[in-house]
């Protein structure tokens, strides 16, 4: 998955880029320019990863792409570990090891990996606007698991499955193909699973380590997948348009690696009321990208589906934030 799924009420680290918020910032912190340039580059950046998605398979397979995105990444934040603060760092304990992992495999195997599968056949715009009900399953995960969120929050769930059901239309009319709607629901579901599981496993201490681990798990687990989907069957990489390359490239240095290390830093230095903001404005984001540069069409139920959802989440994240 490609912009961050919220959990509103986690306090734990930041996860793998493009996942859930952490701990909150000390309150009273003042809002320098710093932090609205590092609030612009994950608004803007992690927007943009569903058209890079879009534009990496037109030319690549989904799951080896994929794979090879989060495998570079993970490999990349490692050695900055390494170099930053000692090879110490990158040390965990075997159950933290085996909380990144699974992790890891929610979070990129099945959210990320779903949609960039999902966006061989749908608008990179429509992904990204089901994407943005990750907060609605959060909450009710949360609450099976017996936590009680607000009743903002269940009034967020309904605006959000109302939107959601508005956004199916293009799918159930033929407009898109329904699988690919369908892939993107599970993928949000499998994402807020991983969101919700890493609030409560023993992860590691340092943000970093794990979400390195969390990229590399998931990263392998995808390759593995694409060569049992066969992906590499046929597969002639000096017929890979450069665009795609270009594509792939941006989504490692910057999707997975400048956002993350922005929205990670913004944590410590600006209200986290105003880091979560990224769950509403990047859908936002992406649509206007596809529509731009891919010519997407803007339908009526992208546009009103959409605003219901973002809509939902920022009435859940509001909530969430004040309670």
């Amino acid at each position: 998955m490609t912009s961050p799924a919220v959990d509103p009420a986690s306090e734990t680290h930041p996860a793998a880029p493009e996942t859930r918020t952490a701990a909150p910032a000390a309150p009273g912190r003042r809002i320098t320019g710093a932090v609205w340039a590092a609030l612009g580059i994950v608004y803007v950046v992690w927007g943009s990863t569903y058209l890079g998605i879009r534009i990496v398979v037109e030319t690549l397979p989904p799951f080896l792409s994929g794979g090879a995105r989060f495998i570079t990444a993970g490999l990349l934040l490692a050695a900055i570990v390494v170099w930053r603060q000692g090879p110490a760092a990158l040390k965990v304990t075997r159950r933290e090891l085996g909380s990144a992992v699974l992790v890891g495999l929610l979070l990129i195997l099945g959210g990320n990996g779903l949609v960039v599968l999902a966006e061989t056949s749908i608008p990179s715009g429509l992904a990204a606007l089901l994407v943005a009900a990750v907060p609605v399953w959060v909450v009710l995960l949360r609450t099976a698991l017996g936590d009680r969120p607000g009743l903002g929050a269940f009034g967020g769930v309904l605006l959000g499955f109302a939107g959601l059901g508005v956004l199916t239309v293009p799918g159930l009319s033929g407009e898109v193909k329904i699988g690919g709607v369908l892939l993107v629901l599970v993928a949000a579901l499998l994402w807020s699973a991983g969101s919700v599981s890493s609030a409560r496993l023993p992860m590691p201490a340092n943000p970093f380590t794990a979400s390195a681990y969390e990229m590399l798990a998931g990263g392998l687990a995808a390759l593995a997948l694409g060569l049992v989907r066969g992906e590499h069957h046929g597969l002639d990489l000096g017929a890979v348009s450069g665009r795609s390359w270009a594509a792939l490239a941006y989504l490692i240095v910057f999707g997975s690696l400048v956002a993350f290390t922005a929205y990670a830093w913004l944590l410590q230095s600006a209200p986290v009321s105003l880091a979560a903001t990224y769950a509403y404005v990047n859908p936002v984001v992406a649509v206007l990208l596809g529509a731009l540069v891919l010519n997407e069409a803007l339908t009526w139920p992208i546009l009103l589906g959409g605003a219901i959802v973002v809509g939902g989440v920022c009435l859940i994240v509001s909530t969430e934030r004040r309670g």
